[in-house]
């Protein structure tokens, strides 16, 4: 059960990382304060490191991960595409992100709880994840 609950863990966080990332690339380019591009970018780099640290874990245990839901990448393309189209300000892309950042907390610890077997490597990493995104959501306010 725990090897079970790890890795169905460690796919979902791999899924939200990259969900994450293609969020913040399909944002970055419309950015025009240096401060949040600043933010932006470095939680890019975080993701980065941690996606390294779950493949670690998941070439463990001979899994590929997790690609994020293909209808859900594709809505959230094209919700950023239509906003940013009616409107490419700092505000609409900190408003974007603030929501993608309180969905990817929500559902991060929403797989906490449902694969609580899960070993405590995992769930620190998921819990660094969800932290980070918290992280993220708070210092992009001043620009909400």
């Amino acid at each position: 059960m725990i090897e079970q609950d790890t890795v169905k863990l460690l796919r979902e966080c791999d899924a939200g990382i990259k969900m994450g990332i293609s969020s913040i690339d399909d944002v970055l380019k419309y950015v025009g304060n240096k401060t949040l591009y600043k933010y932006l970018s470095d939680c890019k780099n975080e993701h980065d490191r941690l996606q390294e640290e779950i493949q670690i874990l998941l070439d463990r245990y001979h899994d590929d991960g997790k690609s994020p839901n293909a209808m859900a990448k594709g809505m959230s393309f094209m919700k950023t595409n239509m906003k940013l189209a009616m409107n490419d300000s700092d505000k609409t892309i900190a408003d974007l992100i603030t929501d993608g950042c309180n969905m990817g907390v929500k559902t991060l610890n929403r797989y906490l709880n449902q694969y609580e077997a899960a070993d405590e490597k995992s769930k620190d990493l998921t819990r660094r994840l969800a932290n980070l995104e918290e992280r993220l959501a708070v210092d992009i306010r001043p620009f909400l």
